[in-house]
């Protein structure tokens, strides 16, 4: 099978950072028999629906479509089978049952943002940020039972900077993620694929899914560990805390690890900068967001604002 449009390949994903994948796949030839995605989405004060940003990305291609609700109902594994796919693969969608997944003779693999076996979970990304690790990356792996425990096929690392947030890391790894899964794609076609067994012993990071509870700021821990959560969760969903009753979100800060504040005691020259304290220093705010208004610099905010 030496030709890119002999093998036939189905693509599941649904958000942007799966849009790169698939672009990488179309751009480079591949023969993308079908897309599966999420279906449309009520959203906002209208709930007019809204499409999935890999569904705009294959209508603007011209790639089919399919929105299943439930990906055991027999007539969408009718659907599948009669692709007659080689291969499929899944980049931030849904857990996939064991008819969907062992259907093609050359497997399903999955890309997932972390060097696998660490950081197994919904929110891989987020929480190498929030731990301060100094290094992550993207793993392409066979789907198996559980989730996120199959076969590595290819791994590649990223470093993380002191200057990344989430979004930043986000955007990187999502290209790298790309390349990645069509360098995988290669590798699977040339039939010189080993994948290898996740290093179970290595498993002690995990990335549980967030909720806005998990995002909530505590002034009792030190200033890095203050400083790594906020921007492993900036600028999505952000971490937020409550001053004088009014909650805010906080999306940059600096740490300075020489004040001498109480945990979660606020300082203020009402002009120039907010300070709060951690354990081992405090937190200056650099760009926050009031309930209700919108994001801005701290210097804008205390223009119309005061620190009491």
């Amino acid at each position: 099978m030496g030709n890119l449009k002999d093998l036939r390949i189905i693509f599941m994903g649904t958000p942007e950072f799966a849009v790169a994948s698939l672009a990488a796949l179309v751009d480079n030839g591949f023969n993308i028999i079908g897309v599966i995605t999420a279906p449309d989405k009520p959203k906002g004060r209208g709930q007019q629906l809204t499409t999935s940003a890999v569904k705009a990305y294959a209508l603007e291609k011209g790639l089919p479509i399919f929105q299943p609700t439930n990906l055991k109902a027999e007539p969408f594994i009718e659907e599948l089978k009669a692709l007659k796919a080689d291969l499929q693969i899944v980049v931030a969608f849904r857990m996939l049952p064991e008819l969907v997944w062992s259907m093609p003779a050359m497997g399903t693999f999955n890309l997932h943002a972390s060097l696998l076996p660490h950081y197994r979970g919904a929110a891989p990304i987020n929480w190498a940020v929030i731990n301060g690790e100094k290094e992550t990356g993207v793993t392409t792996f066979f789907l198996q039972h559980e989730i996120d425990t199959g076969n590595i096929i290819l791994q590649v690392k990223e470093p993380i900077y002191e200057t990344d947030n989430v979004g930043s890391l986000y955007d990187r790894l999502m290209r790298i993620g790309g390349q990645t899964v069509v360098d995988t794609v290669k590798l699977i076609q040339s039939g010189n694929v080993n994948p290898t067994a996740q290093n179970e012993m290595d498993l002690t990071k995990f990335a549980p899914k967030l909720y806005k509870e998990t995002c909530e700021i505590n002034w009792d821990w030190s200033v890095m560990q203050v400083h790594n959560f906020v921007r492993g969760l900036s600028p999505y969903p952000a971490a937020w805390t409550v001053f004088n009753g009014t909650q805010f979100k906080l999306f940059e800060t600096e740490p300075d690890t020489t004040a001498t504040l109480e945990p979660g005691q606020v300082a203020s020259d009402n002009k120039t900068f907010i300070k709060v304290g951690c354990s081992k220093g405090a937190i200056l705010i650099k760009e926050l967001q009031m309930q209700g208004k919108k994001r801005m610099k701290t210097e804008d905010f205390l223009r119309g604002n005061n620190i009491s």
